[in-house]
């Protein structure tokens, strides 16, 4: 007798060939038997490596009914990439944030991470790590971070673009899926290792990246067994230059210029009529200067482990359970340096003695100045993730026609960051040049004094601060099928329980030194900026060693004030009617519903050491109908219309104490009783699938976001209520930090503001040449293109590209892949008097490629980053201006290894 999980898979098999299966089962299992009542032997045609794996993420594409991406693994233990957003990126509508070199998060269809909704094997998983670039901070939002995990651990993501009733609610862009491997996905013993070192051109280290994954089925593939696990060290080193925006004495809010009746000018300001509160000026204060020109050093030394577990039993043909865990750890030891001189805050006590202004009239080209103060900063970071998940699952066939699926989940993630860092400044005024003219991202410098003569410097604490964000998903399931004939009618319903937590610690009593002789050394490695593009020089900066033997008491003191967490009630029921039916000689598959969820939060933080506590609650209607006209065997024709939610991120429900930046003048603070995104969603594509393996696709999409929260701001004096907060709150420094009892703050809360309309198309080439004489048939290529239109949402960009050139034969094979995209704002508020803040539009090119052995070994090469591409960040200056921001690399990785199969 055939086990359920055998049967399941025929079915499957036959469906896929024919075109079946999405059908409903009974009807599929009614084609399996009219096709071995016929006796027909079908010719199946077996493929291989990177372009099996698209042939079958093509195949589940096509049989797809809403609007649907995948990326499938090849074989067991063989995803096609080593990092899951990098995946991802291939796909139409998808962009990624590399951090560190690495992809981190994604963007879809342009909208930003928090709006993609991610699953792991069934339910909404929580994952939060640190930041491994000059971006920083640890994600305590929705966005879910993907370098948490290794790729090696899963063999299936598929991106939903359009929702339908049966799919949880969340993803306003879409949904993510991801699939951890299962014993009977693949019968019998199977075992999988791999091996790999990498070498980075900047760090100069080789990295090991190891995986192995077991799998077996036993008693009449009855019982199941699948373990893997992945284990890889990654050390990386982003150098550059920065300015940390540009701003003007006029805007920036602290005094003009001391005097400018003796500054050399070179060149016409086109300022404009220049004026300080009504008052005209001198043109030179309305010119765009960097704010703290400063060389940077952001250094990573990361440890990643990962584990999969998967059980499965099929007690009777009619019933199969599934136990799926997953753990992972993501360690990384983050050090940065950096040495800027400061011109923020302090403008009237500075004194222009050259400018050269910018051709376009704006901007400071090159300048030279007296009473400058200087800094450097040394920060080391500590932080680890630690993730974990378990998934039980089952699946009954009650009777021929009714199935049942149920799932109880829970995850988890903690992430904690500790960082030290230490001020070393020197307070005596000196005289400071910066040239801009040969390099518009990396300016020429120069000192009136020894920059690295400790004796200059004074030593206190800039921060020593612990942050602690914890996430917990509970999630039930129950769903129920039922088919019939030519329709399939669905429901069910699902509750969740998520809940974000956020603390922070400090270290009190940090001993300030007059000097930081003994405390200080030069910069750690020898080699930095070497292949740099401009220059950069070494610099002493803090002696971590040092200060912690000698100076620091590790005492961690919670900031109560600054804790808050906010959890989340979802209840959800949803019905769906999935059918198929002939229309005019063509088959129309669709699926048509409703959801319907319900949402109560509780908000908990502190003001003024009082707990606070405040409940929320809305409801959403959510109907969903797609359908597929298959107009012949290779065209199909798709509409999916729909209502989606986001709801806000969690930390916006913070009620607690406002956040303050005491050098910029801004506080935050939060909204508990923010509303969820809403949007009307309407897709219409075109897919025609000409030849095997091979697919030309258009997609035009059309968002109505009815409600957008945003951030309102509003300049006021801070309340007197925060005085005592503000008077012990270590990171205020009277020295450099805008009074807030006498100098108005912007004041940023989050509110649910006007909606937006966002809109594009999607256009999909992919098709391998083997109708090319050999050995030219081996070639293929994959290409997608996608344009977003809307208006200021941040993260979006207008244009992207991806491309991928592959040559695969028996033995061997190669590809390389393109992925570029626009400039991005990534926000529209600014700061320091910018109306802007905004990302160059990077082109990414990877290259990878492989050679068996045998059948059971395979050699590996990969490269990452293969050109070198520069992170670069801008600031828009009056919005008309590319102001450089940030200007570093992480150089280019690469990959040698192997890997046995069996």
């Amino acid at each position: 007798m055939q086990t359920v999980f055998q049967r399941k898979k025929l079915v499957a098999s036959i469906g896929m060939i024919l075109g079946l299966y999405s059908m409903p089962q009974a009807f599929a299992q009614e084609a399996q038997q009219d096709q071995s009542a016929e006796g027909t032997e079908l010719e199946v045609i077996e493929v291989s490596g990177f372009r099996g794996s698209l042939n079958k993420a093509l195949n589940t594409k096509r049989q797809s009914v809403n609007a649907k991406e995948s990326i499938v693994a090849e074989d067991i233990g063989k995803f096609p990439d080593l990092n899951i957003a990098e995946s991802l990126q291939r796909v139409p509508g998808v962009a990624i944030s590399r951090e560190g070199g690495e992809g981190r998060q994604i963007t879809l269809r342009g909208l930003g991470p928090s709006f993609t909704r991610t699953t792991l094997n069934g339910m909404e998983v929580p994952a939060s790590t640190d930041g491994t670039d000059s971006g920083g901070g640890v994600n305590g939002g929705r966005a879910f971070d993907f370098n948490v995990f290794a790729s090696e651990l899963f063999n299936r993501v598929d991106i939903q673009k359009a929702p339908t009733a049966a799919m949880e609610e969340g993803g306003i862009a879409g949904t993510v899926d991801m699939y951890s491997a299962k014993p009977f996905d693949n019968p019998g013993m199977h075992v999988a290792a791999s091996a790999q070192g990498g070498y980075n051109d900047v760090t100069g280290k080789v990295d090991p990246r190891l995986a192995v994954m077991v799998s077996n089925t036993f008693a009449d593939d009855t019982f199941g067994v699948l373990f893997s696990v992945a284990k890889s060290d990654r050390n990386v080193r982003q150098e550059g230059y920065g300015t940390v925006r540009w701003t003007t004495p006029v805007k920036d809010g602290g005094g003009l210029f001391a005097d400018t009746s003796n500054t050399t000018v070179t060149g016409t300001p086109d300022v404009g009529s220049c004026e300080d509160d009504g008052v005209a000026v001198d043109p030179i204060n309305c010119l765009w200067t960097p704010r703290l020109p400063r060389p940077d050093f952001f250094g990573n030394e990361q440890e990643r482990l990962g584990f999969t577990g998967s059980l499965q039993w099929a007690p009777s043909d009619n019933l199969v359970l599934t136990l799926d865990t997953l753990h992972s750890t993501l360690d990384n030891k983050r050090t940065m340096y950096n040495f800027f001189e400061m011109f923020r805050s302090t403008f009237d006590e500075i004194t222009p003695v050259a400018i050269t202004v910018h051709p376009n009239g704006k901007q400071v080209l090159a300048g030279t100045y007296d009473g400058i103060k200087s800094r450097i900063e040394s920060r080391q970071q500590i932080s680890s993730t630690d993730f974990s998940q378990y998934v039980f699952s089952g699946e009954y066939f009650a009777s021929d026609n009714l199935k049942i699926n149920a799932m109880l989940g829970t995850a988890k993630s903690d992430a904690r960051s500790e960082q030290y860092r230490y001020n070393m400044t020197n307070n005596t005024p000196h005289t400071f040049s910066f040239d801009f003219s040969n390099n518009p991202n990396v300016p020429e410098v120069s000192h009136s004094y020894d920059t690295n003569d400790a004796s200059f410097y004074d030593l206190s604490d800039g921060r020593l601060r612990a942050t602690d964000v914890y996430r917990k998903n509970n999630t039930g399931k129950l769903d129920l099928t039922y088919s019939a004939d030519m329709v399939t009618i669905r429901a069910g319903l699902a509750v969740n329980d998520r809940k974000v937590g956020y603390g922070e610690e400090q270290i009190n009593g940090f001993p300030d030194q007059d000097s930081a002789v003994g405390y200080s050394e030069m910069l750690p490695y020898d080699d930095f900026g070497t292949g740099f593009d401009g220059p950069l020089e070494r610099f002493i900066v803090a002696d971590f060693d040092a200060i912690e033997s000698g100076l620091l008491d590790k005492t961690w003191v919670p900031r109560t004030a600054q804790t808050w967490e906010v959890q989340e009630k979802t209840r959800a029921v949803y019905l769906q009617m999935d059918s198929e039916f002939d229309l005019a000689g063509m088959t129309l598959r669709s699926n048509f519903g409703f959801r319907y969820v319900d949402t109560e939060t509780t908000s908990t933080g502190y003001i003024q050491q009082d707990t606070v506590s405040i409940t929320n609650d809305y409801d959403n209607f959510l109907p969903a109908m797609n359908l597929a006209l298959d107009m012949t065997d290779d065209m199909v024709l798709r509409l999916g219309i729909s209502r989606s939610m986001t709801r806000p991120s969690l930390s916006s429900l913070n009620p607690g104490n406002p956040s303050f930046s005491y050098i910029n003048g801004t506080v935050s603070a939060g909204n508990p009783f923010l509303d969820p995104f809403t949007a009307n969603n309407v897709d219409l594509g075109f897919e025609w699938y000409f030849d095997n393996e091979a697919l030309v696709a258009a997609t035009i999409f059309y968002k109505d976001i009815e409600t957008f929260i945003e951030s309102a701001s509003e300049e006021r004096l801070v309340d007197p209520a925060y005085y005592p907060f503000i008077d012990s709150d270590p990171q205020y420094d009277p020295q450099i930090a805008l009074d807030p009892r006498t100098v108005p703050y912007i004041h940023n809360s989050p509110v649910n503001g006007e909606g937006t309309d966002l809109n594009g198309f999607e256009i999909i080439y992919q098709q391998p040449f083997s109708f090319l004489p050999e050995p030219f048939n081996g070639f293929g290529v994959v290409a997608n293109y996608t344009k977003v239109s809307s208006g200021e949402i941040t993260g979006l960009s207008k244009n992207s590209y991806n491309g991928t050139l592959y040559y695969e034969q028996d033995d061997y094979g190669i590809r390389v892949s393109v992925n570029k995209r626009d400039d991005y704002i990534t926000d529209y508020t600014g700061s320091n008097g910018n109306k802007e803040h905004g990302t160059t539009g990077p082109t990414h090119v990877d290259l990878s490629a492989f050679y068996n052995v045998s059948d059971e070994l395979t050699v590996t090469f990969e490269v990452i980053n293969l050109t070198d591409e520069y992170e670069r960040l801008y600031t828009t200056g009056d919005g008309n201006l590319d102001l450089m921001r940030e200007y570093n690399h992480t150089g280019t990785q690469y990959f040698l290894g192997a890997r046995y199969s069996m």
